[in-house]
């Protein structure tokens, strides 16, 4: 596979049915969102805790399933696509975090250890990734899973970056008004 092909560098690229695209369409927008969160997510790997590492890795093939459902306006049956035991993992991920931590009483200022700072940033990018497929799906109809696994993945984030800052013994800061 040849990296450079040359095909966009007049602002076009194709998508999965090789239809060609503006490189700043709505679709691309969305994916490419989608692609910078799996980059964050990557980034955040390894915590140090197994269990969320394992997650974190699992969200990272879920993500590329999410971009290859951007990527594809028409997909056939066999294509790969976001489904509803997606977000159905990530509910069960997060009932399963939130059993371990103190029940939310009050707003918290993203931010902690290391590991609990880079998924508060993952689930800020990833509210974004979901603002960019909202505005997709006025355009264009889409996969309407994709809307709700990134719904439920920002929420996850945020379970996790919690989930990692008290393991760390790193305390919540609350906003003051």
């Amino acid at each position: 596979m040849k990296i450079y092909t040359k095909r966009g560098d007049e602002g076009q690229t194709d998508l999965r049915d090789m239809s060609r695209v503006s490189k700043a369409s709505p679709r691309i927008e969305a994916y490419g969102n989608v692609d910078e969160l799996n980059s964050l997510v990557g980034r955040v790997r390894p915590t140090g805790y197994d269990d969320v590492d394992e997650w974190l890795r699992e969200i990272q093939n879920h993500l590329h399933i999410l971009q290859a459902d951007f990527a594809n306006p028409d997909p056939d049956e066999d294509d790969p696509v976001v489904r509803a035991e997606h977000t159905e993992q990530l509910e069960t991920w997060i009932d399963t975090a939130d059993e371990e931590l103190e029940p939310l009483t009050a707003f918290i200022l993203p931010g902690g250890g290391d590991a609990g700072a880079r998924l508060h940033h993952a689930r800020a990018v990833c509210r974004r990734a979901e603002r960019r497929a909202i505005v997709l799906m006025q355009d264009e109809p889409i996969n309407d899973e994709t809307v709700a696994y990134l719904n439920r993945l920002s929420d996850l984030l945020f379970v996790l970056a919690r989930l990692v800052n008290a393991r760390d013994g790193v305390p919540e800061e609350n906003p003051t008004y």
